[in-house]
C-alpha cells in the first residue's frame, strides 16, 4: 500500500507551490539561428562503418547553420522500402547542421501542448496554466554552475533549465459542473515566464513568480507576484523592485490567507566570488581514519573551496515575511534554507537549513542539516536536530541517514511534530529489532518533556497517513524481500494496540488493495477522508486502487470498513472500452466526515484512441458532467491499433507487451512490417510477480517528443514495453543470470510478433533509454540473431565504472566481479556485429550514465570494426530538452532505421550488401584507419562511413 499520488498525462497540479512539469511536445516550427557571437554547442558525431578506409579531415565550421526548410521537409520523406547510399540528409549533416525528421514525425512533435490544471482549495475554480513548446538550444546554452549535485542558473538564481508557464486563466466551476467563462490573469509584463503558481489558503489569491528574458539587467531574476482571483489583476508582492526570489531550494510558502514567507536573495549580496587564477594549494582528500565510505557515481559535486563559496553565494537566502498590504519584515539570519513548512495552525514554522562542513563526494542532500522551530513572525523556539555530514550511508537498499529523519507536522493536529529514528545505524545489513522508531512531540514541549514513542517498526519506515486521534496508517517496507506492511494505529489511545492492516509483496500488483483517499482540511493539510453511511456507525475510508488483473488494470474505488476489514466497491472503471481513474475528491472542502450520498469525485476518462478528458461524478445518482473537451493531440494517428499481448518465456514466465500498429494496417493484406522493440528491464523476486499484467489495454497512447510510437507514422509496428524481468528468487541475486534472462525475454517477444505476422523476421530493431540502452547493447552482443540494429540513448555500458552499485544492484564490484563484467556490454564489444546507434547528452548528470560511457563504448566498438555511430548532443542532460536536439535525435533514429531495419527481401540492407561486394575486392577490416584531430579546441569527431571524416561546429556559450 502506498501514499495516494496523482499523475496524469494532462498534468493536474497540487495546491502547493511547484514548478511546471516537463514540457510537452513543441510548438516551434523552425530551428533557431545563432550568430557567431553566441554559438551554443558542438553537435559531435562519430560514425564507424566496416569495410571502408577513410583518412580525410574537413575544417571546423564556426557556426550552426539552420537546415534549409525545403531540404528539411524532404528528409526521410521516402517510403519504408527505400534506402539511399548518398542521401541528402547525410550531405546536410556533413555541412554541420541540425536536422529535422520526416514531416509525419515532425508534425506530431510540433503539436500544441495542452494546459496544466489546478483546482482551488474550495474546488469551485480551475486554473488553466498555459505551456510553451520545447525550448530552443539557446536556453540550454546559458551558463550554469554545477555545484553540490545541482545545476544553477546564476542569472536567474534558480535551478537551471526550468520550464515555465506562459499564461494563467481561471474558470469558475458552476454548480451543474459546467465551466464558466475564461478570465485571464493580467497586469504582469508581456512575455513573462511564470513559475511556482500557488493558491492562498482561502482561494482568493494566487501567488507566482515571473522573470523576463533581459540578461543585461535584473529583470531576469525572479520576482513574486500576487493576483486577485475575482478580478484577475496581478501586481508585485513587494513594493521595492529590488527584492528577488531565491529559488535554489524552497522559494515561498503561504503562512496564512494574506501573508507569504519568501526566500529572498540577501540585499547585501555583492558579485559572485571570483575563481583564483592560482590555487592556494593542491586538492586533498584523506581517509586516514580508515572509514568505510562507499558512494555511487554522483555527478556535479563540489570540487574545491571556490565551489563551496560559490554554492553559499547562490544558495543563501534571507527570509522575508510579506503581507498583501505591502508590509515586509526580515526574519532570521541569512542561511542556506532548504525547506519552510508552516504548522497546520499557522503559529509555527519548521525551518530546515544546511551548513558547512560540505563534502566533495556526496551531493547537498547529505550535507550537515539543521532543523529548527520558529514562530511565524520569526522568533526562534528551539532546535530540533543538527545532523552531521552523511558521507557514510551504506549503498545497500533500505539504508538511511543516522539520526532523526522525515521530520514533519502531524496533519491532523495544530502543531505536533513527528519523525523517525533508525536503530540500526542506518545500515540495512545490520539485523536489529526494532529497526525504526517513530516519535512525536509538541512544537513547544514542556520543560523536561521527552518525545513520545508512537510506533516501532521492524522494516524501514515509509510514512504516515493521518486522520485523527483514533486513526492513522503507518507504512513500512523492505526492498530486499519486497515486503510491505500497513499498520493501523490510534495515536491518541495508548490502550489500543497497533495492528497490521495489509501485509503483502510490493511486487504483487494483483493484491494491491489501493491507497486511502485524502481530503484537504481548512488549514491546507491533507488527512484520510472518513466516510459516513446513513444509519451506520462504522468507520469507513475510500481505497483508490489501480485494479491490476490478468486482463489489465481496472481502477476502482472501495468503501472500506477499517475495523471489520470488509469492503464495498462503489465505483469501477469501464473495462470494455475505456480506462478511467479517480483523480481527486471534490467534496472535501467542508469540515467533518464526508457523507457517502454527497460524494463528488473528479474522474479522468480515456480510450485507445480518445485522449484524456475530465468529469465530475456526483453521488448518489452518480451523475456525470464532463468539464474538459481537449482536442486530439495527433489526429493523424487517432485510429492507431493497440493491443496488450501475452506470451511466455521458455522458462515458463508469463510476459506481456503492448503492440501498436499503424492506422489502417491489415497484416493479411499488407504483410509484415519493420518493427521497433522499445523496452526497459526490471528486477523481481518471484516468477509469479514478474508475470503479472501491468497497465491497461484501454489507456490512451501518449506520444512524447522522443517516443518510439512516433514511428507508427512511418509505418512501423511498435512493440512497446515488452516485460524483461530479471528474477532472483530466494537468496539468488537477479543479476547473476542477467544475460540469460534478458536474451530469453527478447527471444519470446520476437517470436510472438513474428508468429502474429506483423513483423518481418529480419526487420526488427531494438532500442531503449538509460538502462534500456544498456539492455539494447547487451542484446546486440548476446542475441544478434534477433535484431537487425539497435538504438541506445544515454546508457552506461561498463559497470566497472560504477563500482559501488547501479540500478537495483547493491553489491560492489569486488563482491560481484563476475556479474559486473558479464553484464557489461563494453566487455563484449567484440561480439557486436549489428549496427548500433549511440546517442548521449554531453552534460548527462544522471548517476552512472556519464557521457564518457558512450565515448568509451564507441571506441571499443570501433576497435573491433563494428558498424556504429555516436551522436553527442551539446548541452543536453540525461533526458533531451531542446527542440534542435530532439528533432535531430528523431532524424538520426529515423535515418538509422531506414538504412538498417528497412531492408531488401534478403534481409540485409542494400548498403551492407555493397560493402560485402567490396570485401570480395580485397578491402578488409585491417584497412580501417582514421586521422583524428582536434583543431579549434573542440573534441575529436570521426566518421568512418563512405562520406569521409567530418566534424560539426562546436558552440561556445
Amino acid at each position: 500500500m502506498r501514499l495516494n499520488k496523482v499523475y496524469h498525462r494532462l498534468t493536474l497540479l497540487s495546491l502547493t507551490p511547484s514548478s511546471p512539469p516537463p514540457p510537452p511536445p513543441p510548438l516551434t516550427s523552425s530551428l533557431s539561428r545563432f550568430s557567431s557571437a553566441r554559438t551554443p554547442g558542438h553537435l559531435r558525431i562519430h560514425h564507424f562503418k566496416r569495410f571502408k578506409s577513410i583518412s580525410t579531415m574537413t575544417s571546423r565550421l564556426p557556426n550552426l547553420v539552420p537546415l534549409n526548410s525545403t531540404a528539411a521537409e524532404n528528409v526521410g520523406g521516402r517510403s519504408h522500402g527505400s534506402v539511399s547510399s548518398a542521401s541528402t540528409e547525410d550531405e546536410e549533416a556533413l555541412a554541420g547542421k541540425y536536422q529535422l525528421p520526416p514531416p509525419e514525425i515532425k508534425d506530431i512533435v510540433d503539436a500544441p501542448p495542452l494546459p496544466a490544471l489546478s483546482f482551488s482549495p474550495q474546488r469551485d475554480k480551475i486554473l488553466f496554466l498555459k505551456r510553451r513548446s520545447l525550448p530552443p538550444l539557446a536556453e540550454l546554452a546559458r551558463p550554469e554552475e554545477k555545484l553540490a549535485g545541482m545545476r544553477i542558473d546564476g542569472k536567474f538564481n534558480t535551478r537551471s533549465r526550468m520550464s515555465f508557464y506562459t499564461g494563467i486563466s481561471i474558470h469558475k466551476l458552476m454548480p451543474d459542473g459546467v465551466l464558466g467563462p475564461e478570465r485571464e490573469i493580467h497586469g504582469y509584463p508581456d512575455g513573462a515566464k511564470i513559475n511556482f503558481v500557488s493558491w492562498s489558503l482561502d482561494g482568493r489569491h494566487l501567488a507566482f513568480s515571473i522573470r523576463g528574458d533581459d540578461e543585461d539587467n535584473s529583470s531576469s531574476k525572479l520576482r513574486v507576484w500576487v493576483a486577485n482571483v475575482e478580478t484577475g489583476k496581478a501586481q508585485p508582492l513587494f513594493q521595492s523592485p529590488n527584492v528577488y526570489l531565491n529559488a535554489i531550494f524552497d522559494n515561498y510558502v503561504w503562512v496564512d490567507n494574506t501573508s507569504l514567507l519568501v526566500c529572498a536573495i540577501p540585499s547585501s549580496r555583492g558579485d559572485p566570488p571570483k575563481k583564483p587564477l592560482v590555487p592556494s594549494g593542491p586538492k586533498i582528500q584523506t581517509n586516514e581514519q580508515k572509514d568505510v565510505i562507499q558512494v555511487r557515481t554522483f555527478q556535479d559535486l563540489l570540487k574545491d573551496e571556490y565551489d563551496e563559496d560559490l554554492f553559499d553565494y547562490y544558495a543563501t537566502s534571507q527570509l522575508v515575511l510579506a503581507s498583501l498590504d505591502g508590509t515586509t519584515k526580515e526574519i532570521g539570519h541569512p542561511a542556506v534554507y532548504t525547506s519552510l513548512d508552516p504548522s497546520p495552525d499557522h503559529k509555527y514554522l519548521l525551518v530546515s537549513s544546511i551548513h558547512r562542513p560540505y563534502s566533495f563526494i556526496v551531493p547537498c542532500g547529505r550535507f550537515p542539516k539543521k532543523v529548527e522551530v520558529w514562530t511565524t513572525d520569526g522568533k526562534f523556539v528551539r532546535e530540533v536536530c543538527d545532523l552531521p555530514l552523511a558521507e557514510d550511508i551504506p549503498i545497500a537498499f533500505s539504508s538511511v541517514r543516522k539520526g532523526m529523519r522525515s521530520i514533519n507536522w502531524r496533519a491532523d493536529k495544530p502543531s505536533t511534530l513527528y519523525w523517525a529514528e533508525t536503530q540500526d545505524g542506518g545500515d540495512a545489513k545490520v539485523e536489529v529489532s526494532p529497526r525504526d522508531i517513530i516519535y512525536m512531540q509538541p512544537a513547544e514541549p514542556l520543560e523536561g518533556e521527552q518525545p513520545e514513542i508512537l510506533h516501532k517498526l521492524d522494516l524501514r519506515y515509509g510514512g504516515i497517513s493521518w486522520c485523527d486521534d483514533s486513526l492513522a496508517l503507518v507504512y513500512e517496507s523492505w526492498y530486499k524481500t519486497r515486503r510491505t506492511r500497513t499498520w493501523v494505529i490510534s495515536p491518541g489511545s495508548k490502550d489500543v494496540s497497533p495492528r497490521i492492516l495489509f501485509d503483502r509483496s510490493s511486487e504483487d500488483v494483483y493484491s494491491d488493495p489501493g491507497s486511502p483517499m485524502l481530503r484537504r482540511t481548512p488549514d491546507g493539510s491533507y488527512v484520510i477522508a472518513k466516510i459516513k453511511k446513513e444509519n451506520d456507525e462504522g468507520t469507513y475510508v475510500l481505497l483508490n486502487g489501480s485494479g491490476a488483473t490478468s486482463e489489465g488494470n481496472v481502477p476502482f474505488l472501495d468503501l472500506f470498513d477499517i475495523n471489520a476489514g470488509s469492503k464495498e466497491r462503489i465505483w469501477e472503471s469501464d473495462k470494455e472500452r475505456y480506462y478511467e481513474t479517480v483523480v481527486a475528491l471534490m467534496s472535501d472542502y467542508e469540515e467533518g466526515d464526508l457523507l457517502l450520498n454527497q460524494l463528488k469525485l473528479l474522474i479522468s476518462k480515456e480510450s485507445k484512441t480518445e485522449n484524456t478528458q475530465y468529469s465530475i461524478h456526483k453521488w448518489p445518482e452518480k451523475k456525470v458532467c464532463q468539464i474538459t473537451n481537449f482536442p486530439h493531440p495527433y489526429p493523424q494517428l487517432a485510429s492507431l491499433q493497440k493491443e496488450m499481448i501475452k506470451y511466455q518465456r521458455k522458462d515458463g514466465v508469463q510476459l506481456t507487451a503492448t503492440l501498436y500498429l499503424p492506422p489502417g494496417y491489415d497484416p493479411s493484406k499488407d504483410g509484415p512490417l519493420p518493427c521497433l522493440v522499445w523496452s526497459y528491464p526490471g528486477e523481481f523476486k518471484s516468477k509469479d510477480a514478474a508475470g503479472q499484467v501491468r497497465g491497461s489495454p484501454n489507456e490512451f497512447a501518449g506520444i512524447g517528443p522522443t517516443s518510439a510510437l512516433l514511428w507508427l507514422a512511418r509505418r512501423f509496428a511498435i512493440l512497446s514495453g515488452p516485460t524483461i524481468p530479471i528474477i532472483g528468487e530466494g537468496d539468488e541475486e537477479a543479476n547473476d543470470r542477467y544475460v540469460e534472462q534478458l536474451v530469453a525475454s527478447a527471444e519470446a517477444a520476437v517470436e510472438e510478433v513474428i508468429r502474429r505476422g506483423v513483423a518481418h523476421p529480419s526487420k526488427i530493431a531494438v532500442g531503449g533509454h538509460s538502462y534500456g540502452a544498456f539492455m539494447t547493447a547487451n542484446l546486440l552482443a548476446h542475441a544478434p540473431h534477433l535484431f537487425c540494429c539497435g538504438i541506445a540513448r544515454s546508457g552506461a555500458y561498463n559497470r566497472t565504472l560504477t563500482p559501488f552499485g547501479f540500478q537495483n544492484e547493491d553489491r560492489t564490484l569486488w563482491e560481484a566481479m563476475t556479474t559486473y563484467v558479464e553484464m557489461s556490454p563494453f566487455m563484449s564489444a567484440n561480439k557486436i556485429k549489428k549496427p548500433i546507434l549511440l546517442i548521449h547528452g554531453e552534460e548527462d548528470n544522471n548517476s552512472g550514465t556519464l557521457t564518457m560511457q558512450s565515448d568509451r563504448f564507441f571506441n571499443a566498438l570501433k576497435g573491433h570494426g563494428a558498424l556504429s555511430r555516436l551522436v553527442i548532443l551539446p548541452f543536453e542532460s540525461h533526458g533531451y530538452a531542446a527542440r534542435e536536439s530532439i528533432m535531430h535525435v528523431l532524424w538520426e533514429t529515423d535515418r538509422w532505421l531506414q538504412k538498417h531495419c528497412v531492408t531488401n527481401s534478403s534481409g540485409e540492407s542494400a548498403e551492407l550488401e555493397a560493402c560485402k561486394d567490396e570485401v570480395g575486392k580485397g578491402i578488409t577490416d585491417s584497412d580501417n584507419q582514421a586521422v583524428v584531430g582536434s583543431g579549434g579546441g573542440g573534441p575529436e569527431v570521426a566518421d568512418f562511413e563512405h562520406e569521409g571524416f567530418y566534424s560539426l561546429p562546436r558552440f561556445n556559450g
